[in-house]
């Protein structure tokens, strides 16, 4: 087993290093006060002109495993520079790299036909729009996703969507055009995992309402975003539809693998700063006649979030080693395993930095409360923790079949 990067992921980190020193980190105020000015819900032009400069270096679009869209990287070549990215909260945009976009992408090369390609596809490649993601349901559990209510209903030569959705992440954003929409198509299959299908809707379709934003521990998550969106009568053609009815399970597996553990890699980052921080913070904080530092409790801290993230590493590199080697569906334990180790990891990490900051910690001037909202709303994306466990224990009890 080799644990050494190859010299070509450690040429992309270095030179990934290098730009998020030089353009990411200082211009994150910048893009919080665009964002600011702007009403939240707008395009920042610092963000638009950090991706002309990440695109001209060759800094893009490093996801996309099996493809030549990409940059012809290995989930596990990708998985140290999703990494860095994930130090910023802005970083995986820079690199057109950012959910849900990747994941749509995802979904339309391997399932999207050429005429889908060429109208979505291109444009989201070339980072000229952004996407959505509509499963999610406020009137059902939909941790269970054969509860969704949505329905897709043929009508000659179309389907007519109705729905209530939310989480519909990134649909506040005005350069969002389309979204990949799950719902029902025969609600009477007797197989529950065969009545969904995903469906490619446009933004501007008559009957869709975005109704309101949803804030995530109050914090907007602009210009991005996560909205309740109503669809009534919503007419697209058959066309639209993606690889077939009944197919939406399908799609969904293939899509959320590599969704969670790029998550996962990008929590590792944030986790990594967290731990910088309160390094720092304890050692230049002295209470009680000597440095923070020096107490115990935190050299205890210190010691366990070195050992969880790496750990957690550790853990996301096995997984998107055998996401290359045998494929997302023979890694689906090992993909739900870190869907729920690293969230917590770095819910814990971030939770000690918070407390070696003091009331610091709770503001908005170390960026550690937005971490915090981020690495526990993480907790929940793409499956919960439960529904995580749940198949672990069902896969390793399976053994003894």
């Amino acid at each position: 087993m080799n644990f050494e990067y190859s010299n070509k992921v450690k040429d992309l980190q270095d030179k990934l290093t290098n730009f998020m020193n030089e353009h990411v980190y200082k211009n994150e105020a910048v893009y919080k006060e665009e964002v600011e000015k702007g009403g939240r819900w707008c395009v920042p032009k610092i963000m638009e002109d950090m991706k002309s400069k990440a695109k001209a270096q060759g800094l893009w679009n490093l996801f996309l495993p099996e493809s030549d869209l990409g940059a012809g990287l290995t989930n596990t070549e990708y998985a140290p520079l999703c990494e860095i990215m994930g130090r910023s909260p802005i970083g995986a945009e820079v690199f057109n790299c950012s959910a849900p976009d990747t994941g749509n992408m995802e979904v339309l090369v391997r399932y999207g036909t050429k005429e889908q390609q060429n109208q979505w596809l291109k444009p989201l490649l070339n980072g000229e729009i952004r996407s959505a993601f509509a499963m999610t349901e406020p009137d059902v559990a939909s941790s269970d996703a054969s509860n969704i209510q949505a329905s897709i209903d043929k009508k000659g030569d179309e389907y007519v969507i109705n729905a209530r959705k939310w989480w519909t992440s990134g649909a506040m954003d005005p350069r969002c055009k389309v979204l990949i929409f799950m719902g029902k198509t025969d609600p009477g299959n007797p197989d529950k995992h065969k009545q969904q299908s995903q469906i490619v809707i446009p933004m501007d379709s008559e009957g869709i309402n975005v109704e309101r934003y949803l804030p995530v521990f109050g914090y907007t998550d602009a210009p991005h975003g996560h909205a309740q969106v109503t669809f009534k009568n919503v007419r697209v053609p058959c066309s639209n539809l993606l690889l077939g009815e009944g197919r939406g399970f399908e799609i969904a597996q293939g899509r959320l693998g590599p969704g969670r553990i790029h998550h996962c890699m990008r929590l590792i980052g944030l986790s990594e700063v967290a731990l910088e921080k309160m390094c720092k913070r304890t050692k230049s904080r002295v209470a009680f006649g000597m440095p923070v530092a020096n107490q115990t409790v935190t050299q205890e801290r210190i010691a366990e979030a070195r050992i969880s993230i790496d750990q957690a590493r550790l853990q996301v590199l096995h997984a998107a080693n055998k996401m290359d080697l045998v494929g997302n569906k023979e890694a689906r334990m090992e993909i739900a395993m870190i869907k729920v180790s690293a969230p917590n990891v770095a819910c814990r990490v971030v939770d000690w930095a918070i407390q070696a900051h003091g009331g610091g910690g709770v503001s908005n001037d170390f960026g550690l409360a937005q971490a915090y909202s981020q690495a526990r709303y993480l907790r929940l994306a793409d499956g919960p923790d439960e529904v995580h466990r749940n198949q672990i224990a069902k896969l390793e009890l399976r053994k003894y079949n």
